[in-house]
């Protein structure tokens, strides 16, 4: 079972394995596919492979699309060497349910993959084409920054700024640049839809993509008329969306299953900018998807697929809920924690005792009361499928050191957001909260990077790691404090808590807490037994 055009020919040794085959023709779709493009995707990564390209995949077999994707990586584009390249473009999707069993297909609605350094005009033919409708994008919330903390475009950026480029430094610039040609050969409308996880995607997308064409229309270097295309609605569209699917890495275990079946290509690849990949990806089987429909060239019917189309005010409403509320905070609550217990997976972790009080009282106690219901998902509902059948399923082996990462970017949307509702309300009402101030403490006595076993750990990767860590150097396990000099001007800062959290009242529970799980291994176990009650 090789997984390559020919392998798949054989189609009879997958089915008998329990593979979902692709119910098409490949040739046919491929050839239309790049004669008339409908669908473009910049980035490669896992979360792709198992959720859009799925989507498309479903149009394909039931005869709603005859097109399919071309995806395009700017970032790591070894991943289209090792990942896309020698499997033709085929990859295997593979379901992890939460009794075991897997679902597992063959998916082939790739028909094209792209690297930017060496595909520039090749993109650039199918920016051209009238027949595009939509440009749609996974590179990670920092594929969207254009300026640093301090106002200054970013080094990588900075010399995109001056004029288009003919070897763009960021997958923005590359889309400004392919825009630009698109603009020059009519103009035709088109959709730019990010599918990244984060709040008001589309209007990052927006933001970056316009730094670009009013620096080059400034410097005489674009066509008059472009940034003014650019923000003609009924020509392009920046749709927001909310996404959900949790994508782990490629696992060793699922791995071996799929070996087990004769599938050969199994291998498990590290890229040099560490990225996870491999040919098969592995994925919940829950998803989510709902994208604002606001598309001025047309759309594939996703709706067919699971997709929900909504207005603006329904998908931001959405993509609150789940990422101040029933979501994203309680995976970070659990990854760090996870990380200062040492367990293996999200699901060991929110099977913790403890853990498990601590997501239900953030979740349900503290942050549900200023979510807003946004009517075709009840939270409470989604709060409960997260807590009782995706986070504790046991064959989803994701890390809480890979949720870790990233957490001083995450805190201020994820928790802050719910301290601003409170603080709007004018009662004073955030100051009575204890568990999301007990996750802060945590969060600072994991940044110290030491378990609460009493032995060394390693933090995740996170921009503002040795920021923070320099502010908390000379703290050691067994300090008695006070903190007040080293936690202050942390805890006063809302770019770190989304509000400054010594004015609101909370900075007081913080430095407690943070002074009670000091006290020595297993300190943190204990805090969380007092504060929760367990």
């Amino acid at each position: 079972m090789k997984l390559s055009r020919q392998g798949i020919a054989d189609r009879a040794a997958w089915t008998s394995k329990g593979y979902r085959m692709p119910a098409f023709d490949l040739d046919a779709v491929k050839a239309r596919t790049l004669a008339a493009p409908t669908w473009v995707h910049f980035g490669a990564g896992n979360i792709f492979r198992a959720f859009p390209a799925v989507l498309q995949q479903e149009l394909l077999d039931r005869g709603l699309a005859d097109r399919g994707i071309v995806v395009c990586e700017a970032f790591d584009e070894e991943i289209v060497d090792r990942a896309y390249a020698p499997f033709d473009d085929l990859s295997v999707m593979v379901a992890l349910n939460p009794d075991g069993n897997l679902s597992k297909q063959v998916v082939a609605s790739v028909v094209r993959s792209v690297k930017a350094s060496a595909g520039l005009e090749e993109m650039a033919r199918i920016f051209e084409a009238p027949s595009l409708q939509l440009a749609s994008f996974t590179i990670t919330e920092k594929g969207y920054a254009v300026k640093g903390p301090d106002g200054q475009p970013l080094p990588w950026i900075a010399a995109d700024l001056g004029a288009p480029p003919a070897a763009p430094k960021s997958a923005t610039a590359l889309l400004a640049l392919l825009l630009l040609r698109r603009f020059r050969a009519g103009a035709p409308p088109v959709a730019l839809v990010s599918m990244d996880n984060c709040s008001h995607n589309g209007t990052l997308l927006h933001d970056a993509v316009l730094t670009f064409a009013r620096a080059w229309t400034e410097a005489g270097q674009a066509d008059a008329g472009f940034a003014a295309w650019l923000e003609d609605r009924a020509k392009v569209s920046f749709p927001w969306s909310m996404i959900d699917k949790i994508t782990p890495r490629p696992s060793e275990e699922v791995q071996a299953l799929l070996a087990a079946d004769g599938f050969e290509d199994t291998e498990l690849v590290v890229t040099a900018k560490k990225t996870y990949t491999a040919a098969f990806v592995n994925a919940e089987p829950t998803q989510y998807l709902v994208v604002e429909d606001w598309f001025p060239n047309g759309r594939p019917p996703l709706e067919k697929a699971g997709v929900l189309f909504a207005d603006r005010e329904t998908v931001e409403r959405i993509e609150t809920m789940k990422v101040t509320t029933c979501l994203n905070p309680l995976h970070t609550i659990l990854a760090v924690h996870g990380c200062l217990f040492r367990h293996r997976t999200i699901a060991d972790a929110v099977s913790d005792p403890e853990l498990k009080a601590f997501v239900e009282r953030v979740g349900y106690v503290e942050a549900m009361p200023v979510v807003v219901d946004p009517g075709v998902i009840r939270p409470a509902d989604f709060l409960r499928t997260v807590l009782e059948e995706r986070f504790p399923n046991r064959f989803l082996p994701d890390a809480p050191q890979r949720i870790a990462t990233d957490t001083s970017q995450k805190i201020p949307v994820r928790f802050g957001e719910t301290l601003k509702s409170y603080a709007k309300r004018g009662k004073g009402e955030e100051a009575a909260l204890a568990a999301i101030p007990l996750v802060f403490a945590g969060w600072l006595r994991y940044l110290l990077a030491v378990g609460d076993d009493g032995l060394p750990m390693e933090c995740s990767p996170d921009p503002r790691l040795a920021e923070l860590q320099g502010k908390l150097a000379g703290i050691r396990l067994g300090d008695a404090g006070p903190f007040d000099a080293a936690l202050d001007p942390i805890l006063s800062d809302p770019k770190t808590f989304g509000i400054d959290l010594v004015a609101h009242g909370l900075a007081g529970k913080v430095k407690a807490y943070f002074a009670a799980e000091l006290a020595g291994p297993g300190a943190v176990r204990a805090t969380l037994k007092k504060v929760l009650g367990t």
